[in-house]
């Protein structure tokens, strides 16, 4: 090697990464080497983006700390952090909030994921359109091998995080996910769990505070060797789902400041996030329902009488209204949690009922010959008082949806960002973390 050579290549060494991946192990001392030189051999052939491997040994009791440092001797690129504790979340705590990369990933030691996902994972968070990005096997074009027992389970833990947490992302424990650092750099403070937990509430955080999480679907093959504990791991998953509710429902956690920190705050003071376009929508929707009613109204109005096809025009309205505002003013899209919603858009329907009933009921009592014109016009504006508070009531419904749905986008979109990013990573502060880099 020629000196100017080997001075590019410490060069090369001293700059930091745009990617640094991370693997946690535990007790991994005989598929570790094969998974970290097929990762390492895929990175230097022809990835976009300088890449750092970050083997995160947390408290091994064989000799899979000597393997990893065998590699990181063998291989460029590859370091080892050592932790005396177990527990991934604590591993890659750790890993991440030391490192000096722009953008920090993990994945299982096991290379279930298919590595071609890499680049549509982290090109998004490269590129600055969004925050996190996660790996996904439960979209319908994602290609999954593993049994029936495993499917199953994965499938309702998720649906557990919709029902309990509204949570928006599809696959909570994917080990495939990837975290630009200065987001994560705000968001670890606040993850208390350590181990299997670890992603959920990250996750649930990061969509709470506003954030945009990219969804890749993945090829992904089931390792028969997994070394999880459904029962234990389950168990600790229910207790921190409690947790994070609980913390939630009581207003524990700072998320006004987490908004704040990561850049998700009001874009006008005073008006909140989202409110302008919801308003717009939500009023196209109650133009065409108010429309509908007086319709119906008129309609039935000489068949059943003013109460009667008030109740049943506003009724009809209102389910309708529930729908539309769900799906167009709010983005929710599927039949989650649609029968919830329309149960509180009918108890929000309650109270539009008391207000254009008990107009009428004093339009009666004062001018009982007052003609439809006039009774059209009391409650025209009744349902105006009405729209009001079913905006603000519907706001509520839906206050978890739309605005943190995933980002789709391509990973072609940010290869043009590799220079500007790589020279960004430059001036990020050196490594300071618990353990030991070697």
């Amino acid at each position: 090697m020629t000196q100017t050579e080997a001075e590019q290549k410490a060069m090369q060494s001293s700059r930091a990464p745009v990617l640094d991946v991370v693997i946690p192990v535990y007790n991994e001392e005989v598929d570790l080497g094969l998974c970290v030189r097929r990762l390492h051999a895929y990175l230097r052939a022809g990835f976009p983006f300088t890449a750092r491997i970050t083997i995160a040994d947390n408290a091994s009791t064989d000799a899979t700390l000597a393997v990893a440092e065998l590699l990181a001797a063998e291989l460029d690129g590859v370091e080892v952090l050592h932790l005396d504790a177990k527990g991934r979340g604590r591993a890659l705590r750790t890993a991440w909030a030391g490192s000096d990369a722009a953008v920090v990933a993990y994945m299982d030691v096991d290379l279930s994921t298919d590595l071609n996902a890499l680049l549509p994972l982290i090109a998004p968070l490269v590129s600055g359109h969004s925050d996190l990005a996660i790996g996904t096997r439960l979209d319908a074009s994602a290609r999954v091998v593993r049994g029936p027992q495993r499917e199953i389970i994965s499938r309702c833990y998720n649906l557990l995080l919709r029902t309990t947490l509204r949570a928006g992302f599809s696959d909570a424990q994917c080990g495939f996910k990837a975290v630009r650092t200065e987001v994560a750099r705000e968001l670890l403070p606040l993850v208390r769990d350590g181990e299997w937990f670890f992603d959920t509430e990250l996750l649930v955080l990061a969509e709470r505070a506003g954030l945009r999480i990219h969804e890749v679907p993945v090829d992904w093959i089931d390792d028969p060797d997994s070394r999880v504990d459904i029962v234990d791991t389950a168990r600790k998953d229910l207790r921190g789902i409690w947790r994070l509710t609980r913390a939630l429902t009581t207003g524990t956690l700072p998320l006004d400041d987490l908004r704040a920190a990561v850049g998700r705050e009001p874009l006008v003071a005073g008006v909140p996030l989202g409110m302008v376009g919801q308003l717009v929508r939500f009023a196209i929707v109650g133009v065409t329902s108010t429309l509908a009613y007086i319709a119906l109204y008129l309609l039935l109005q000489p068949l059943v009488g003013s109460q009667g096809a008030n109740l049943v025009s506003l009724l009809i309205t209102a389910v309708g209204n529930t729908a539309a505002n769900r799906a167009f003013t709010f983005g929710v899209r599927g039949r989650g949690n649609a029968m919830s919603h329309q149960f509180q858009g009918l108890a929000i329907f309650a109270f539009g009922l008391a207000i254009t009933s008990g107009s009428l009921f004093a339009l009666h009592r004062w001018a009982p010959d007052a003609p439809v014109a006039v009774e059209l016009t009391v409650l025209i504006t009744a349902n105006l008082v009405a729209t009001l508070a079913r905006f603000v009531g519907l706001r509520w419904v839906f206050r978890h949806a739309g605005a943190d749905r995933p980002a789709n986008t391509t990973a072609t979109a940010a290869i043009g960002a590799t220079d500007r990013t790589a020279n960004a990573a430059d001036s990020t502060a050196p490594l300071n973390s618990v353990g030991v880099r070697r």
